[in-house]
């Protein structure tokens, strides 16, 4: 079964999860996933956490002790959030030790509801890292304009980030900008570079769900022909840039100073379309220092009949622009795309946090001791 798996890894590209819980952790099948399907990271966000928490399996017990010590709802759901990342963590920590650091590692979103705000981030970035006190934790701050000094201020400070929500190419290009000055910053204050690590997370299938809406609305044949083309070209031109980068005069100093890469990484990888296979942002986006976040449906997908046949990215370039100017002559514009992405982003995981917010107050109040 896991074959196509093992060879994605065998490939560079690192196969994480997209999902956690605490039935996940105490039922061992993260530990299986990690042991059987070669499943070397973890990545929530606010969504993830939502659906786990309020599915109620496993954090009864924790719930009634912050109840009884009558705690805010925000404190509660960072305890709640910050335990599951902890525990992850600890059962990912041998892959963590044989990686150098590379893998082995599970991310925490900051509260999206401080994404345009650079110092709240910066603040809760740091509370977080010592909250779960982890050296194989990643913490993720979302690439809002706000996002990229607190980028910048983190990684500075020795903190390991996941960049995420990134969508466009000239975002991702500041995102890298932001990775590179906070090494500079973290060198100068004689921090150890090659204990600091990144990821950027470049968001793929809702690319293609946006853009394809659109396709569908001119209803051409020329429109028709170009859907379920555009997140891959998006991707890959990425990685092209990445390439770039982390080649040029201004990386060659901190790769000297023995400064880690950060690596590109797939996320929303889960195909939408079920006109397109449903393996498709897995087999094509293998290359060299990747990762590939996927969600369990897809994990299985790929282990089942993923066509994992090498580098599908760095051949493609020319394809890839070809692909994304053949968009712009059916007048979709691409930086209105990407900005309405990022948009509804931000509002569905600060939605999502919210939603598990009202969730976990009425859960503290059910459980609430009586006075007296």
């Amino acid at each position: 079964m896991t074959d196509a798996l093992k060879r994605l890894s065998d490939e560079g590209v690192a196969i994480w999860l997209d999902d956690l819980s605490r039935k996940r952790i105490t039922s061992g099948n993260l530990a299986e996933l990690i042991d059987q399907s070669h499943v070397v990271g973890v990545t929530t966000n606010p969504s993830i956490f939502q659906k786990a928490i309020s599915s109620g399996d496993g954090y009864e017990q924790q719930l009634t002790d912050l109840a009884a010590r009558k705690v805010t709802v925000e404190e509660a759901l960072r305890m709640i959030t910050t335990a599951d990342v902890r525990d992850a963590a600890d059962i990912l920590r041998p892959v963590f030790d044989a990686t150098d650091g590379q893998d082995g590692r599970v991310s925490i979103e900051v509260d999206p509801r401080l994404a345009h705000n650079t110092t709240a981030t910066v603040a809760e970035a740091k509370q977080l890292a010592w909250l779960v006190d982890r050296p194989n934790t990643l913490i993720k701050i979302p690439a809002t304009k706000a996002g990229l000094p607190a980028i910048t201020e983190t990684i500075g400070r020795g903190i390991s980030v996941n960049v995420t929500l990134i969508f466009s190419l000239e975002r991702y290009r500041a995102v890298m900008e932001a990775y590179l000055a906070g090494l500079e910053k973290a060198k100068a204050a004689g921090l150890d570079l090659s204990k600091i690590h990144s990821v950027a997370s470049f968001f793929v299938s809702r690319v293609d769900t946006e853009i394809d809406k659109r396709l569908d609305a001119i209803g051409s044949d020329e429109a028709k022909a170009a859907k379920g083309k555009s997140a891959l070209a998006n991707a890959r031109l990425a990685y092209e840039a990445y390439e770039e980068v982390f080649s040029s005069d201004r990386w060659a100093p901190l790769d000297k100073a023995q400064a880690n890469k950060q690596r590109p990484l797939w996320a929303s990888t889960g195909v939408k379309d079920p006109a397109l296979k449903d393996t498709l942002y897995v087999d094509d986006l293998v290359a060299p220092n990747t990762v590939n976040t996927m969600p369990e449906a897809t994990l299985e997908a790929v282990a089942d009949h993923g066509e994992i046949t090498g580098d599908t990215v760095t051949g493609g370039y020319d394809r890839a622009r070809a692909d994304l100017d053949a968009i712009k002559k059916l007048g979709i514009s691409y930086d209105d795309v990407v900005q309405v992405l990022e948009d509804e982003g931000v509002e569905k995981f600060e939605a999502s946090w919210n939603d598990l917010l009202k969730s976990t107050e009425a859960e503290l109040s059910r459980l609430a001791p009586s006075e007296g």
